[in-house]
């Protein structure tokens, strides 16, 4: 049976009187990775942050490993906008994927030779060990990239929260990058929820589909997705299954 990791129940959320989620609910289990999508202003990123503890739980109930708890610390997150072209900005690499330890240490929070194993098997793991001496304002908006998912991981999550991580980058490093959080879902059993404008892209990697409109539209796999009269009738049958990426030619096998 799989593990509920994430459960949001009758969730909504106001800024004023302006409504940006109403009434949501669903699961989030272990080995997950979901496509959270929807227009601008659907409140996708506002969902994130109210899981992540940034923002209140005003309406509904959150529940981590069936508690609720204001800020979950299992949670690796990766936030938009987070590429510098600071050329002087004096950290390090393994000196950022190192603050990601910060939040499991207690006072004085000193780094010791343990610490430092655990930051260099994740820079290894994501192929970047070679740059743990370099400067971040000195990589490309890829390599940056990689390093900020690697001081998300660092604590060793249970679940991975990305917030549109591949906005600034360019379509081939967009492409690896998707295609590394694939590999670390399928072959580490990291539990994914990517929050991502680009609908198109997210059905080629995921396995879930949340698509968000202040309501929830639609919560379910790919192919719940592909066979859904309700998706159709909202989308239209061709934008539908450009979406799911689980047919040939346009065509699936549900009945029209």
């Amino acid at each position: 049976m799989a593990e509920n990791l994430i459960e949001v129940s009758n969730l909504s959320f106001k800024f004023g009187k302006h409504e940006v989620l109403q009434n949501i609910s669903f699961t989030v289990q272990k080995g997950d990775y979901i496509g959270v999508v929807g227009p601008n202003g659907s409140g996708k990123s506002t969902l994130v942050k109210i899981i992540l503890g940034l923002y209140p739980v005003a309406a509904g109930r959150v529940f981590f490993n069936n508690k609720e708890v204001a800020r979950p610390n299992f949670i690796g997150y990766l936030p938009q906008k987070t590429i510098t072209n600071d050329k002087i900005f004096p950290a390090t690499v393994g000196e950022i994927v190192a603050m990601g330890l910060l939040v499991s240490k207690k006072e004085p929070r000193l780094f010791n030779s343990w610490d430092q194993q655990i930051i260099d098997r994740i820079l290894q793991k994501l192929k970047i060990f070679d740059l743990k001496e370099k400067r971040i304002g000195n990589l490309s908006g890829g390599q940056q990239q990689r390093v900020l998912l690697a001081r998300a991981m660092v604590n060793n999550p249970q679940v991975l929260v990305l917030d549109e991580p591949t906005s600034a980058l360019d379509p081939q490093i967009r492409e690896d990058f998707y295609n590394l959080l694939k590999e670390l879902n399928e072959k580490e059993r990291v539990t994914i929820l990517l929050v991502s404008h680009d609908i198109g892209s997210v059905g080629k990697y995921a396995n879930k589909l949340l698509y968000l409109d202040r309501e929830l539209a639609f919560y379910g796999t790919f192919e719940e997705f592909c066979n859904s009269r309700k998706m159709t009738e909202y989308f239209g049958h061709i934008s539908q299954h450009q979406f799911c990426w689980r047919h040939v030619n346009g065509k699936c096998n549900h009945d029209h």
